[in-house]
Parts: structure tokens; C-alpha cells; sequence
């Protein structure tokens, strides 16, 4: 070995396992090589969208590849439980979403839980829903639910999977509503709203930032946004409360998790990176341009989000009575 400082890095690396071992020197080196981000959701819907805005700029920030990962499948489980199982060394991360909670409580033999198999990083986003239609169906919720009601059973309405937000948000709108209409779930919400552009669905309840775009060309139609307030995005459609039916809120949040095990000082430096990531202009104007509203913190503050999440969607899938076996 001739050169000097090839036998010098050689050297440095021998000393550092001896003194503080393998996995400490890993940390200190992190990362040094590509990262995973697995999205248990289609290539193209809101979750993804997020993620990728997100993946690009943390990649240029840490100087290696952010890779997503999209492994789409039951309600976010089958990319869900493919993470739990990863090495927790940093480089494999999952999107978490809402649906990992909901799932808790539909599910006899759900392969993870997000408490005990992920150690919380941060929250990405929040995002709002919309009650959108083909432009056929109907102008004003009104309308919509007069048009159920006369054709009973013949109003459908998709979903990304079943048990979903999206469906929970569409049984409590029939029940709240008092109409009769179907549940046709899909593998995510890209292929649901092409079935709506072409007419084969009649009205879903999507993330504002995967129809947008949809909205503003004119091939759907927004009813009504699912939240308290009208959103900046749609400052004339009203909330579903205005509209008529009230009691239904559904605010969706995204996040990062890691599986459990991964060490503290790879969390603290990814929470800080991808803080950093969420701050910048260029960033936040992607993601607030397509409806999202940025929103990070402490790995704990997202901990405790989790928590309080799952209590409040237990409670909910409890009222709905709804159950799904595997």
C-alpha cells in the first residue's frame, strides 16, 4: 500500500472501530450512500407528490440520492410492513400517513403498528379533501344529494382502497347525508380519478393536491371542500358544513418515520435537514401551490401526534362500524 493517504483513511477507520465501534462510526459517516424513501401509495397521487417535492431538495442537501420507493397496496399496509422489517440504520424511511393509523383499528392481522415498529422523524405536510364530481353529475352538493336520492344505489363513489380515508369520509357523508350510494374502492387515487374523468364514477372525495389540476382544467367539478374554513386554493367553493352537511372534518397529515431502532443522533439529523428542506421558499411554494401546508417539528411533537391520532380514529372507525379481515 503505497499511498500515503489511502494508508491514513485505512488507519483512521481501523481506530475508529476500536474505539467506538461499528455502528458509531456508521453514524458519523451518515450518510454515505443512497437513502430509501418508500411510499406505500401510487406513483402520481398526493402522497407521492409530497414526498418527491420533499426527496429532491433533501438529496441535494445531504449530498446522496433520496430514491422513492413506491409500493402501493391494501390501504398503505404492504409498503408499510416492507419498511417495518428494514435495517435501522437511515437508509430506509416511509412515508407515514393517516391511513397507518386508521388501519390499526380495521384490521384483525395488521403486519405493523406504527408506535411500536417506526421511530417517529417529523411531519411533512397537512392537506385538505374535496367532495369532486364529473361535471355531469351535478353543481352544488344539493343537487348531488337530490340526484341519490331519486336513484338510489346508482350514485358511486371511489376511493384509494377500502378503509381509507377517502372511504370513511365518503360513508360518513352517505350517512350524514342520507343517501344511498356505492363504495368502489381502487388501488389509489390516480386510477380512481381517471375512471371519474371518464365518467365510469360518479364523485370521490380526493386531496386537494391530486385533483387540482383536474379542477382547474374543468374535467371535475369541486361540490365543496371537507374541512372547517374555505381553503385558499378554492375561495368559492364552499365548506361541506355551508353546503348543508355538517360534522364532517377530515384533515390528513403526511410524515417520516424510520424503522424502530434507528439511532438518535440519525433521527435528530434528519429532523433538522428535512426542517431546513420544509423552510425553504422555492420548497414551500411548490408544495402550498398544489394545496399542501408545510408543517414540521420535534421528532417527539410528531410522536405525540401519532398518538392522539390514533385515539381520535379509533373512536371514529368505532362509530362508522366498519371492519375489514385480511
Amino acid at each position: 500500500m503505497r499511498n500515503p493517504i489511502r494508508r491514513a483513511c485505512v488507519a483512521l477507520g481501523m481506530a475508529c472501530l476500536a474505539v467506538v465501534g461499528t455502528s458509531a462510526c456508521a453514524q458519523a459517516t451518515y450518510p454515505d450512500r443512497a437513502i430509501k424513501l418508500i411510499v406505500p401509495w401510487p406513483a402520481g397521487g398526493s402522497v407521492d407528490i409530497a414526498a418527491r417535492v420533499v426527496a429532491e431538495q433533501l438529496a441535494l442537501n445531504l449530498g446522496q440520492p433520496v430514491v422513492v420507493d413506491n409500493r402501493p397496496g391494501a390501504a398503505g399496509n404492504i409498503g408499510a410492513a416492507a419498511a417495518a422489517k428494514a435495517n435501522p440504520d437511515g437508509y430506509t424511511l416511509v412515508m407515514a400517513t393517516t391511513p397507518m393509523i386508521i388501519n390499526r383499528s380495521l384490521y384483525n392481522n395488521l403486519p405493523f403498528d406504527l408506535s411500536r415498529d417506526f421511530t417517529p422523524i417529523t411531519q411533512l405536510v397537512n392537506l385538505n379533501y374535496v367532495l369532486a364530481v364529473h361535471p355531469s353529475v351535478a353543481i352544488s352538493v344539493q343537487e348531488l344529494i337530490a340526484k341519490a336520492r331519486a336513484n338510489p344505489g346508482q350514485i358511486s363513489y371511489a376511493s384509494s382502497g377500502a378503509g381509507t380515508q377517502l372511504h370513511l369520509i365518503g360513508e360518513g357523508f352517505r350517512r350524514q347525508a342520507g343517501i344511498d350510494i356505492v363504495h368502489a374502492p381502487y388501488k389509489g387515487a390516480p386510477p380512481a380519478l381517471a375512471d371519474m374523468v371518464g365518467g365510469h364514477v360518479q364523485m370521490m372525495f380526493p386531496g386537494l393536491p391530486v385533483v387540482e389540476p383536474l379542477l382547474k382544467s374543468g374535467r371535475l367539478k369541486a361540490l365543496a371542500v371537507v374541512s372547517t374554513r374555505r381553503l385558499a386554493l378554492l375561495p368559492n367553493v364552499p365548506t361541506l358544513a355551508e353546503a348543508g352537511v355538517p360534522n364532517i372534518d377530515f384533515t390528513e397529515w403526511y410524515g417520516v418515520v424510520a424503522p424502530a431502532g434507528t439511532p438518535d443522533k440519525i433521527v435528530t439529523r434528519l429532523n433538522g435537514e428535512i426542517a431546513k428542506v420544509l423552510r425553504m421558499p422555492e420548497v414551500r411554494q411548490r408544495l402550498v401551490g398544489r394545496g399542501f401546508d408545510p408543517a414540521s417539528g420535534p421528532a417527539q411533537e410528531f410522536a405525540d401526534l401519532i398518538q392522539k391520532e390514533q385515539k381520535k380514529w379509533s373512536a371514529v372507525v368505532a362509530q362508522l362500524g366498519i371492519r375489514l379481515d385480511e
